[in-house]
């Protein structure tokens, strides 16, 4: 497909995805760098591997879950301009967003009433990797919940249509990949030890 081909409306929209695309390449290269790293470091002597995240992690994933799962019911709806759904189903979403954040930093309390620290002389190199990693996801789904804030402001000015839902796919699109990046997270801390 020649990408100057279209109409202005195409290329604004196929301009706009791409710099997405670009966004998200460049933050899997960023996480791609810190799983490696976690991954060299684990062979450190003083690496300790017994060492279990906390349940919150695996709460908040399930939650990040059914939001994206509620974005997709959000998309649908608005392609069917059922405005009302669309609205409630990006309302959902958002709670789920922040509800996740907030079990995040109680698994960051679960972790630092188990005695471990990012920094300090309690601390140890694991603990400081799952901190780093999950905190930098966090600042990641704060972006994503502004996003996500933007979009329900234009749904409520009913600015998307089954023919005009280019902010809403983008918003959904940087959602899902928050979603599957935390996800392979968990994953890879919960079986890389």
């Amino acid at each position: 497909m020649d990408l100057t081909q279209g109409t202005a409306k195409e290329k604004h929209e196929r301009s706009k995805k791409m710099m997405l695309w670009f966004g998200i390449i460049s933050l899997v290269m960023a996480f791609a760098g810190w799983t490696s790293a976690y991954i060299v470091s684990s062979k450190r002597e003083d690496w300790l591997d017994n060492i279990e995240l906390p349940q919150a992690f695996f709460i908040s994933t399930v939650l990040i879950i059914i939001s994206s799962i509620t974005y997709i019911l959000a998309k649908r709806a608005a392609k069917k301009n059922y405005q009302k759904q669309v609205t409630n189903f990006l309302l959902i979403t958002l709670v789920l967003g922040i509800s996740f954040i907030v079990l995040q930093f109680v698994g960051f309390s679960q972790m630092l009433e188990s005695g471990y620290y990012f920094t300090g002389p309690t601390s140890n190199i694991k603990m400081s990797y799952v901190f780093l990693i999950a905190f930098v996801h966090i600042l990641h789904v704060v972006a994503g919940l502004i996003s996500l804030l933007v979009v329900i402001t234009q749904q409520l000015r009913k600015k998307y249509t089954p023919e005009n839902m280019l902010g809403l796919e983008l918003g959904a699109t940087f959602w899902h990949f928050l979603d599957i990046l935390w996800v392979y997270l968990i994953v890879f801390m919960f079986f890389v030890k």
